[in-house]
């Protein structure tokens, strides 16, 4: 009886116990076989940020044997990049590295992919396709099942790495039923939940981060392919010169805007908030003078999207 009662009173910090306390995905691993040339095709390809790199880190043969690391395979230098809104990517280069070169087939062991979000699938399609990358065969949205109203399409990486892009811009079927747990996406982290209080330190960075990131990329096409996922279809944009509405009027101004001033990027000074009006104010300048021209956007934000953006310019320096 007394252990009946004791398992029954501490039930529940058993079974909290048996919770490992994972909170999601922080990083995908991948091996290249040429580190700048990865890191190229995620920048300049897939305007992803490199951000810390470690090593070349020697590795002994202990490491070696548990890791199934050839004996002969020299230093891992290591390099984590910020893949827009997901996982981070880490990028493993093994100075001569004694492993396979062959990439594993689909039906082999150990055979990946990482899939990348895109609110218009065509339009990222015909960016990377302009930038030399392959792909294989055409999209294709599932007509049936879980997963109705998903398109996908598969690309490469320069070594040949298999990667994708996949847009659900209505949902999947399965979510139309109201299942207690929904797949994490993307699509669904730039937005910007407000419930009748004031944006939070972190919301507060993450929209700074996002808008200026979006004002940042030179990739027109691919620009704009990612602006619905952060303002609001119809979003009012309003410069001392110009007025537009819709995501097309604000990728307009953005394209003008840096063949105005090529070289030029945006940078955060420092933001705040009162409910869901925000005031970001802004650098704008090159490597050389990188607040030649100081700023503020004043942002409405409504049903997680910006719903007006107006700009004002405060100085200019020589």
């Amino acid at each position: 009886m007394v252990a009946v009662l004791f398992i029954t009173l501490h039930a529940g910090d058993l079974h909290a116990q048996n919770k490992a306390g994972l909170q999601g995905v922080d990083h995908v691993g991948m091996n290249v076989p040429d580190l700048p040339e990865a890191i190229r095709f995620f920048t300049e390809v897939l305007d992803f940020t490199p951000v810390t790199q470690i090593g070349p880190v020697p590795l002994d043969s202990n490491w070696k044997k548990i890791n199934h690391i050839q004996p002969g395979t020299g230093p891992v230098t290591i390099r984590m990049t910020r893949a827009g809104d997901g996982a981070n990517i880490e990028l493993f280069y093994y100075d001569q590295g004694q492993g396979s070169k062959q990439q594993p087939g689909a039906d082999d062991l150990g055979a990946s992919h990482i899939a990348f979000y895109t609110t218009d699938i065509k339009a990222s399609m015909a960016c990377l396709k302009a930038k030399g990358v392959t792909f294989l065969g055409e999209p294709f949205t599932m007509p049936s099942g879980d997963t109705k109203g998903e398109t996908w399409v598969y690309f490469l990486t320069p070594w040949g790495a298999k990667l994708e892009l996949v847009s659900y811009q209505d949902g999947k079927e399965y979510e139309k039923h109201h299942p207690a747990v929904r797949l994490w996406s993307p699509r669904d982290v730039t937005s910007i939940p407000l419930v009748g209080d004031t944006l939070s330190h972190r919301q507060l960075q993450e929209l700074a981060a996002a808008h200026l990131q979006r004002w940042n990329n030179p990739d027109v096409a691919g620009r704009l392919a990612t602006l619905s996922a952060l303002y609001a279809n119809d979003v009012a944009f309003v410069d001392a010169g110009y007025v537009s509405e819709g995501l097309q009027g604000l990728n307009t101004f953005i394209s003008n805007l840096q063949q105005q001033h090529p070289g030029f990027r945006f940078s955060l000074a420092r933001i705040d908030a009162n409910h869901n009006t925000v005031r970001l104010y802004w650098n704008y300048g090159d490597k050389a003078h990188p607040a030649r021209v100081k700023g503020m956007d004043l942002i409405t934000v409504k049903n997680g999207r910006i719903t007006s953006l107006y700009a004002f310019l405060d100085a200019v320096s020589k």
